[in-house]
Order: structure tokens, then sequence, then C-alpha cells
């Protein structure tokens, strides 16, 4: 007997138009349902949401119910909802616009080396090397605030945005060695170095 598709897969199955504000004209951009994009029909700039909920998040029979090709383009599309989201927050710390691009050209070039590193998790990477700067810009970016230490911004944004504390403890242990000599500890960390040393900064920067 065939897997009845329930009702929260129906957006992803078959699509939709959504309407998502422009953040550069502040009009209304569409932008299909199972897309993480879309253009301003307004001005012609590229939107992309940065937030979506389904059950397909966490539903035990999401491959079965979506097969493995539409699992894996929701996937795919989810992780590109997730980076746009860290990015949106991380320039709300980075004044520089300079900062901001070279923070979104880092992210591109880890996306690059993420399509040959199979075993490296691009959740992790892209986490770490789009929060890269803002991290430089604290005494350093630990997971559970020393007493009489300010609170992590790093640690900040990751907790708003909703990762579990395993997760923000392991992207702020890679921004923490970066800052320190030696070779990378495993693929996730020398994915994010490599990204990292091609912006220019270098670890320790």
């Amino acid at each position: 007997m065939a897997l009845k598709r329930c009702p929260g897969s129906a957006a992803f199955m078959q699509p939709k138009i959504e309407l998502v504000r422009c953040p550069h004209c502040g009009k209304d951009a569409e932008v299909w349902s199972d897309e993480a994009e879309g253009k301003c029909t307004e001005c012609g700039q590229s939107v992309c949401r940065t937030t979506t909920q389904s059950c397909i998040d966490w539903c035990k029979y999401a491959r079965e119910c979506l097969g493995d090709e539409g699992h894996k383009k929701y996937q795919d599309m989810k992780t590109r909802l997730r980076k746009e989201a860290l990015l949106k927050a991380a320039e709300r710390h980075l004044a520089d616009e300079r900062d901001r691009l070279t923070t979104r050209a880092r992210v591109e070039f880890a996306e690059g080396i993420l399509r040959r590193e199979t075993a490296a998790d691009p959740n992790i990477v892209l986490a770490c090397v789009a929060l890269l700067d803002v991290s430089r810009r604290e005494p350093a970016p630990f997971a559970v605030p020393q007493k009489d230490e300010p609170p992590s911004a790093t640690v900040d944004i990751l907790h708003e945005l909703g990762y579990p504390e395993g997760f923000v403890r392991e992207v702020s242990g890679i921004l923490r060695r970066l800052r320190e000599p030696g070779d990378p500890d495993g693929i996730n960390h020398r994915v994010v170095r490599d990204a990292d040393l091609h912006s220019g900064n270098g670890a320790g920067a």
C-alpha cells in the first residue's frame, strides 16, 4: 500500500507561489514554496526566504513521503535557507560593507569545497564560515561563557536561530581553534580554514 502524503508536504510536492517581502525595495516578491529564492518583479533583485517550517523537518517518514529525489531537494533548500539566515544575522554585527561582501564570498568558496569534500558537514562548515568575522570581534567564541566573560555574539546568533547545543559547541570549538596554531582537527575544521585562507584573512587574523 502506497504511503499517503500528509498535508504538510503538499506545499513542497505541489508548489505554489508565496509572497516574501523584498529587502531591497520593500515590495512583495514571488517565491515558489519549493524554492529558497525568487526574483522581485519590482526591482529585479534576488530575494531569499530565511525560514520555512514543515513536518518534513521532523517526520521519520519524510524520505518515504517525498521520495529520495524530493527529499534531497528539500534538504538542499533548507541548507540554503539556513545559510541565508546565518548571513543575515552575521551582517547585523558587520557594519562595514566590505566585511559583509567578504563573508558572502567566503561562504561561496566554502560551498565549492563542500561539493568536493562530501565527508564534511555542510551545516557545520557554513555556520563557521558565515560567523567567522563576527567571532573575531569578540574575545573568544566559547559555547558557554566563562565566569565574568561577556556573552558571545556568535553563540547568541546560533541560539536565536534554534541550533541545538551540541551544534553550537562544535561550531564554537572550530572558531576557537582557528585562532590557535596547529593543523586542522577534522574535515570540517580543514574546510573552514581553507575557505578562510582563500579570503585573505588567514587563521588567527
